[in-house]
């Protein structure tokens, strides 16, 4: 099978072309270490197939038959749909001067992921018969982890819901694509922020919607300028992406107003919410809503790690069955021993004791970061009051590609503010500061210093 499966796909893939003449059973034999029969034997499947033609006395002959010998050319192949094309725009793609490198924003340190831990219960679940949830039943996602979601979510965002309005899915991307994938007809339109996370523009590009940018500030996102039309209105509330404002409690419950007048759905990313530092935390905006008005989305990807693939959207119950129904139709479900592992996590208190950490040390790093880089006159940021990224907006216009290649250089992978951007363009950085080493903000400071004089 061996030597009939490596000669099939040199005769397919043309190596051996048509006409060409084979080594006869006995010399193959030789050649290969192999007894004459194994080798008969793969010749005889290769006739069988059509791929050689073998007569009495004369060696095998490659005759790969004409359907397989026609060669399809880059122009005949079938084009993608206008679906397909907009699924294949990658709004990120010009966002990194450098495919690798340090300080990506968005990342969390993967040192500090209890692996240990996480192994020892994620084995133990892995060793249990689970019924129906190990099966289709549990498409949606494992009772045990949404149940376990709603004592968090009511605990530490105010936000009250039955276990029967959370999905379960592979992370907010896939929360996303879902929401716009079901609620969107092409040429709607979708209010998001700007600058803003590209991953929502990636799922709303690809439901062909109209996307209209609304402009934020230390505020967070202002609810009078929300467009009339928007049918659904992308925020980050709790820290925005990713100049890192929080919207106002008063924005909160006008924005809630506005969608209720005019029938749009919330779309609420509590973006990093787990690692709030300063002020008194508002409860999610969810929580302020009638519940017929906002989406809710999480997940574990800064928390513990995106590898995981672990992300829970709150959807108001009119939407339950049907988002259930298209949650299993497009595939978005996440893996069953994972999804128990984090609720065992969660309900021993584990994942709680687990961000406190996490919190304090990215607290730590954040602020030497912003505090380095507030020496430099050409740079203007908020100082973060939580996530894992900060956003630098450059005073200097046309120098933000010449600080991306220099951090680049350097080997970090800083973000492109601008490609954030639709509509005014604001030129600056989006670095991570999860993984940042003591030694990282002066090296960082002194880079750009020189990129800018240079």
């Amino acid at each position: 099978m061996q030597v009939f499966g490596a000669l099939s796909a040199a005769i397919r893939s043309g190596r051996i072309t048509q006409g060409e003449t084979l080594p006869s059973t006995r010399q193959a034999a030789e050649i290969l270490g192999l007894s004459r029969s194994s080798v008969s034997t793969a010749y005889d499947l290769l006739r069988a197939e059509g791929l050689i033609a073998m007569r009495p006395g004369t060696r095998p002959v490659a005759c790969l038959p004409a359907a397989h010998r026609t060669e399809r050319k880059g122009d005949t192949a079938p084009a993608l749909s206008r679906r397909g094309e907009a699924l294949a725009r990658d709004p990120r793609a010009t966002n990194y001067a450098t495919p690798e490198g340090r300080l990506s924003p968005g990342l969390p340190d993967e040192t500090r992921f209890p692996a240990d831990l996480w192994g020892q219960i994620l084995r133990r679940h892995a060793r249990h018969a689970h019924g129906e949830e190990a099966c289709y039943g549990g498409y949606h996602g494992a009772r045990a982890l949404r149940e376990a979601l709603c004592t968090r979510l009511a605990s530490d965002r105010g936000l009250v819901v039955s276990a029967d309005q959370i999905l379960i899915t592979p992370g907010t991307q896939a929360s996303l694509s879902l929401i716009a994938q079901t609620m969107l007809d092409p040429g709607m339109t979708v209010a998001i922020e700007n600058p803003g996370y590209l991953g929502a523009r990636a799922a709303f590009e690809a439901a062909q919607a109209v996307i209209k940018p609304v402009s934020v500030d230390e505020g967070g996102l202002n609810p009078d300028h929300v467009p009339d039309d928007a049918r659904l209105i992308y925020i980050t509330p709790s820290n925005q992406y990713p100049l890192g404002g929080r919207m106002e409690l008063a924005r909160r419950l006008a924005l809630l107003e506005r969608a209720r007048q005019q029938k749009a759905l919330i779309l609420e990313d509590d973006y990093d919410s787990e690692f709030l530092w300063h002020g008194r935390e508002i409860a999610a905006l969810a929580a302020h809503g009638a519940g017929t008005d906002t989406v809710y989305l999480g997940s574990a990807s800064k928390t513990l790690l995106p590898g995981l693939r672990l992300g829970w959207m709150v959807v108001p119950e009119p939407y339950v069955a049907p988002l259930r129904a298209a949650h299993r139709t497009l595939g978005y479900a996440a893996n069953l021993h994972s999804q128990l592992a984090l609720a065992e996590l969660m309900n021993s208190g584990q994942y709680r004791m687990h961000l406190r950490r996490i919190a304090r040390l990215y607290r730590q790093r954040g602020l030497a970061l912003h505090e380095a880089l507030s020496s430099l006159d050409f740079i203007d940021a908020l100082a973060p009051r939580g996530g894992v990224q900060l956003g630098l907006r450059l005073t200097l216009p046309g120098r933000e590609q010449d600080c991306l290649n220099a951090l680049a250089a350097s080997g970090y992978r800083a973000g492109r503010l601008s490609a954030l951007c639709l509509g005014p363009v604001m030129e600056g950085l989006v670095i991570g500061f999860a993984t940042l080493r003591p030694d990282d903000p002066a090296r960082i400071v002194a880079i750009l210093r020189r990129a800018i004089k240079g």
